[in-house]
């Protein structure tokens, strides 16, 4: 007799790209990330106004939230919202999932690897925000230690699976792409090393897609308090007034894809 196939979670209905950064920073996080993004802040939220949303013009949805973490230094993760939070999350531990916090409506996962990711109530979103000054932030990068980062994309690759899952431009890449109108894509990438003792396998950071503007938009960021911290390339690091690092990448502002190629 056959073992009956395991349920896929509900399908993701929008994306949020979490900027983390420590709370000491946290207004300077804010005013730096609305600039780049060309967006509002909405009322702040959680227990220590801890949350807050940046709330595009124009009519669009909401995809980039701030919050501002009592440890460490930050980085980035992501948001999914789903119409049935109990039973996504019931699917993301059938696939390997861990439950790091329940609150009213929804729950802190993490990834095998250690990654944390929220499962939150789906409201409607539907329209992506525009492109902002030749930019789009668009993707949170899986920095991912090479001993989880085949576990990782076969987590990701099976909690979404109405996503196009397939390996990156380079062969220590592979992307999580969403279906056509969702704000947030996922890269993973494997690192070179493994974390020092102690350290955390996973971590993740921002991407902004800028197309052949790069350079332009460097320099509007840097105008607007951020630091450039390294060349590549295909993609250029930056650190941003909170001290989180981030990366201004080539990729085509609308489509995600690199030029002349579809990855």
């Amino acid at each position: 007799m056959s073992t009956p196939a395991a349920r896929p979670a509900p399908a993701v209905r929008w994306t949020y790209a979490f900027v983390d950064r420590p709370a000491r920073h946290f207004t300077r996080a804010c005013a730096f990330w609305t600039a780049v993004t060309d967006t509002d802040l909405s009322g702040l939220r959680g227990d220590e106004g801890e949350f807050v949303t940046l709330l595009p013009r124009g009519g669009a949805d909401a995809c980039v939230k701030v919050q501002g973490v009592a440890a460490g230094d930050g980085g980035a993760h992501l948001d999914l919202a789903v119409e049935d939070v109990p039973e996504f999350v019931a699917g993301a531990t059938r696939l390997g999932a861990g439950t790091a916090a329940a609150h009213e409506g929804w729950f802190v996962l993490r990834s095998p690897g250690g990654l944390s990711f929220c499962a939150v109530p789906w409201q409607g979103e539907a329209k992506r925000p525009p492109v902002v000054a030749d930019s789009r932030l668009d993707q949170v990068c899986l920095d991912l230690a090479p001993s989880v980062f085949d576990a990782e994309v076969a987590f990701w690759s099976a909690l979404l699976p109405d996503w196009t899952s397939r390996p990156g431009s380079r062969s220590e890449f592979h992307v999580v792409e969403p279906p056509a109108g969702l704000p947030i894509r996922i890269l993973l990438q494997r690192l070179d090393d493994e974390r020092p003792a102690g350290a955390d396998p996973a971590s993740a950071h921002l991407d902004l897609a800028c197309g052949a503007d790069v350079d332009a938009v460097r320099v509007r960021h840097e105008r607007l308090g951020a630091i450039l911290v390294a060349r590549e390339p295909h993609w250029t690091v930056m650190r941003d007034p909170a001290g989180g690092l981030y990366c201004l990448t080539g990729r085509d502002a609308e489509t995600g894809g690199l030029p002349r190629t579809a990855s």
